[in-house]
């Protein structure tokens, strides 16, 4: 690992408080609950994991380690070392050996359950890591990478990390290990900055932000080898975003205005729209509300330029009426605007597309803390209960509705 990544694991064992021998010893006492009996960690590992000089822990410490600070090896600094670094699944164990059960490590095998079968799905194996690469390939690639988008607005970001990172790896070893020409380099890359993109984005309904943030500043380099001012233009407005969930206002502001004096936001209404959108939330959360106003109108006069006769990048077709209701009503939130907000919202609902599982619990989810915060608890405890997270993988989306239910029951 390099500095900032041994990093995570140093700043992960301060948050949750272990020293490097309590951490060996918990990592011991999971692992013998995963695989029937003790691991045989000890603080000298730790030190080992710490410091980077172990990139990739073995499987028998891996998944305990994921277990415990609950996010996958990669959101604590590990470094694949190629096809062997897959998070491994645990034997399985004796019915009258088994533990009372965990809610949070039943939600992890949930999700790699799910991560294992869009795995299969999508063929990501198929993809050729020797030989020589044709356009044909990479728009197979990209085919892959564009049904994965459409998997994370289905039922969110949870269970594709793994399969986003992993598919990394692998279109990482067709760089390296294949052959072709310029004008496939170029596309390689352009696939390759939306797959870190989507790895992004699944990073962030996680809850895993210091990876989300990494893979959008490697989506903006790969687009920048591509030449792909679109690509650019989605890791900008992707950066832009994170800094402003992590209270860096000022900074996103300044990454969006930057997205959108490129060429790629004028000539692109979509791209706008989506780029206006943020940047009124931007404002409102600075204080400026009559920017943030302008800008709602700049994003809805951009959705009136959309052709809607040209199908948009699966990376956008989120992107409709519904999502420029909902972008607005965050906007409208963060002015006070509390009433206006959740007009807009509910507008959001309304629009969604029946498939939208993930979006529809978010904006479900922000429909009820609106009503919540006016004081309107049983309007509020209905649409809680009209919320289906049934097959829904998302963190932050199931954070938010834990704390509505406690403020129902406080």
């Amino acid at each position: 690992m390099d500095t900032q990544k041994s990093a995570i694991l140093k700043a992960l064992l301060r948050e949750f408080g272990y020293t490097h021998r309590s951490l060996a010893t918990e990592v011991n006492r999971v692992s013998g609950r995963f695989f029937g009996r003790p691991g045989a960690a000890t603080d000298r590992d730790v030190r080992r994991w710490v410091s980077g000089a172990v990139r990739w822990p073995t499987g028998r410490y891996l998944l305990p380690l994921a277990e415990i600070f609950d996010r996958p090896p990669e959101a604590m600094g590990f470094v694949p070392r190629g096809r062997s670094s897959r998070l491994p699944v645990p034997p399985p164990r004796d019915a009258d050996r088994e533990e009372e059960p965990v809610k949070r490590r039943t939600f992890l095998l949930d999700v790699a359950s799910t991560a294992a079968t869009v795995a299969l799905a999508l063929g990501l194996d198929e993809t050729p890591v020797s030989g020589r690469l044709t356009l044909a390939d990479v728009q197979r690639i990209s085919g892959v990478i564009g049904r994965l988008q459409a998997h994370f607005n289905a039922i969110g970001g949870g269970a594709l990390l793994e399969v986003a990172t992993a598919y990394i790896h692998r279109l990482r070893d067709a760089v390296d290990g294949c052959t072709y020409g310029p004008n496939v380099e170029k596309a390689l890359h352009s696939a390759i900055s939306d797959l870190y993109s989507s790895a992004g984005w699944a990073a962030h309904d996680g809850g895993y932000g210091e990876l989300a943030r990494l893979h959008h500043a490697a989506a903006l380099q790969s687009a920048i080898l591509a030449g792909d001012k679109r690509g650019q233009a989605r890791a900008w407005s992707n950066l832009a975003m994170q800094a402003r969930v992590e209270g860096r206002h000022r900074e996103a502001l300044q990454i969006n205005r930057a997205a959108l004096d490129s060429r790629q936001a004028r000539q692109d209404p979509r791209i706008a729209a989506l780029l206006h959108s943020r940047l009124a939330i931007g404002h409102a959360r600075s204080g400026d509300s009559p920017a943030a106003a302008r800008s709602v109108l700049a994003a809805e006069a951009a959705y009136d330029r959309f052709d809607t006769a040209a199908p948009p990048p699966p990376w956008l077709r989120f992107l409709d009426a519904a999502e420029i209701s909902g972008l607005s009503a965050i906007a409208h939130r963060a002015m006070g605007r509390l009433p206006d907000a959740e007009i807009a919202t509910a507008q959001a609902l309304q629009l969604l597309p029946s498939n939208m599982h993930r979006n529809r619990a978010y904006y479900g989810v922000q429909l009820a803390e609106l009503q919540i915060a006016q004081g309107e608890l049983t309007r509020g405890t209905a649409t809680v209960a009209a919320i289906d997270t049934s097959a829904l993988s998302s963190r932050r989306i199931g954070d938010r509705l834990a704390t509505i239910h406690h403020t129902l029951t406080a």
